[in-house]
């Protein structure tokens, strides 16, 4: 990929549609669950809470899709192994978070995600209210970013076969008759 289709995928990423939606409901949901966040309670806090959000995603793809891997000619995809066994898929997953594939094709370390994830926890320490930025707290942030980092890789991986195998119509038919069967068809 070139630096200009990188730049272009990571802005895809942040103006995705369900990205929106990730950010909108998890922002909804941790202000619901906490009055007393340090962005605060209701619309303000949700709206301080979704602007945090978008500035962290931001930063993300900036580092993580565009500059990182433009300098280190590393390709941003997650590259699927659709045909490959269940067993390999995960191992795949899970690789994918430390070694990746270059620009050209070949293995190697995944800077992008090693050395994204410190970035963008500095840069979060900066503007998120309430953070403990002490080396620690920096350093036990960055850990989970790197042990979490696979579940993107499982979504990327398995979600599209499980999409093929369940078919939306027929769950929310399945769910009208299981309804009309416990009321007794009334």
């Amino acid at each position: 990929m070139t630096r200009k289709e990188k730049a272009r995928l990571a802005a895809r990423n942040v103006l995705d549609p369900f990205n929106a939606l990730t950010i909108l409901g998890s922002s909804a949901i941790a202000v619901g669950a906490n009055a007393h966040s340090p962005v605060g309670p209701g619309i303000t806090g949700f709206g301080r809470d979704v602007g945090i959000s978008y500035t962290q995603d931001i930063t993300g793809e900036f580092f993580s899709t565009f500059l990182i891997p433009s300098i280190v000619h590393q390709d941003p995809h997650y590259h699927r192994m659709p045909n490959a066994s269940i067993k390999r898929r995960v191992g795949h997953a899970i690789e994918q978070g430390y070694w990746t594939q270059g620009d050209n094709g070949k293995p190697m370390v995944n800077y992008a995600g090693i050395v994204g994830f410190a970035i963008e926890e500095e840069f979060a320490n900066f503007y998120v209210p309430g953070r403990r930025t002490n080396l620690s707290s920096s350093a036990e942030r960055y850990s989970i970013d790197l042990a979490t980092a696979p579940i993107d890789h499982f979504v990327t991986e398995f979600l599209p076969d499980v999409a093929r195998r369940i078919h939306v119509h027929d769950v929310l038919i399945q769910r009208l008759i299981n309804q009309v069967a416990k009321t007794g068809g009334s």
